[in-house]
């Protein structure tokens, strides 16, 4: 069947609307998808530089945090620094009024606890805590040829005493009771000056716990055992005085009070504190395996 004329005519125009149509969906297609891309790159962008801004913003973060920290530790630094200065100037401030105004009262109120009365059935004499559990140093002449003891404490309570050993020729002896109380500490007897002032605590005539003050007239004195390792003090030594302690304006031990001459006064002796801590730990590593100090 032959076409007419104008059924071709409606036939083309119909063609050419298809495929304008075509084409004009294509490019609005094309033009969609161009804005979608734009879009999801613009949207890509957004996120990376918000991602960058984030991880700026978290190592702000973290750098504040680690200087906050390193704050932290310099104040911490600082304030330890201050406790130890305090804690200086209290040990400066206690030293200066033990040798400049004399006055041992902080010390000896500290020292006297670990100070004792010991009391024999042929004499009587001091000894001092030298270790933990009860170890008392005192002299040996003190306890030589007794049969019984007993040591009295400052706050007057009275305990049985064992002899754990002595050094005859050194004159020292190591006893034990059962208890415990606050040790006395030994100064390095090789830093002792000559002139400082130091406190003797001893029981001079009965007398118990009584406190006498001194300076160092001199070290390295020869003793009746013919060594060169004594001190030599001003501070009053008296019969019962034997045995206890010789201490320094810093509360340590510098020597255990022994002798003095004759009916002299101010020419009091003691063992020099490091010759006290050898002997000491030579009994007790002979009797208890170790030593003590």
């Amino acid at each position: 069947m032959t076409l007419k004329k104008h059924h071709k005519i409606m036939i083309g125009s119909f063609s050419s609307f298809l495929i304008i149509l075509l084409i004009s969906n294509s490019v609005f297609i094309y033009l969609l998808y161009g804005q979608l891309q734009l879009s999801y790159n613009k949207i890509e962008s957004d996120i990376n530089n918000l991602k960058i801004e984030n991880q700026r913003r978290f190592n702000e973060i973290t750098d504040s945090l680690l200087q906050t920290k390193e704050d932290i530790t310099i104040i911490e630094t600082g304030l330890q620094s201050v406790d130890i200065q305090i804690s200086s100037i209290g040990k400066e401030f206690n030293e200066l009024k033990a040798s400049v105004s004399s006055d041992f009262s902080g010390i000896v109120e500290d020292a006297i606890k670990s100070v004792v009365t010991i009391k024999t059935n042929v004499g009587q004499g001091t000894g001092f805590i030298i270790a933990d559990e009860g170890y008392i140093a005192t002299n040996y002449h003190v306890v030589e040829g007794a049969s019984s003891a007993g040591v009295y404490t400052y706050e007057g309570k009275t305990h049985s005493v064992s002899l754990i050993g002595y050094d005859s020729t050194m004159d020292v002896a190591l006893l034990k009771i059962n208890a415990d109380y606050p040790r006395l500490k030994l100064a390095d007897s090789d830093d002792i000056i000559q002139a400082e002032k130091v406190i003797a605590i001893g029981n001079p005539y009965g007398l118990s716990f009584s406190v006498s003050e001194g300076i160092v007239s001199a070290i390295h004195r020869e003793g009746p055992n013919g060594l060169n390792i004594y001190i030599q003090t001003t501070a009053e030594l008296n019969s019962g005085n034997s045995g206890g302690p010789l201490i320094n304006k810093n509360g340590k031990v510098i020597g255990m009070n022994n002798f003095k001459l004759g009916n002299s006064e101010g020419l009091g002796f003691a063992l020099e504190s490091n010759y006290v801590k050898s002997v000491v730990n030579e009994i007790a590593t002979q009797t208890l395996g170790q030593g003590l100090i």
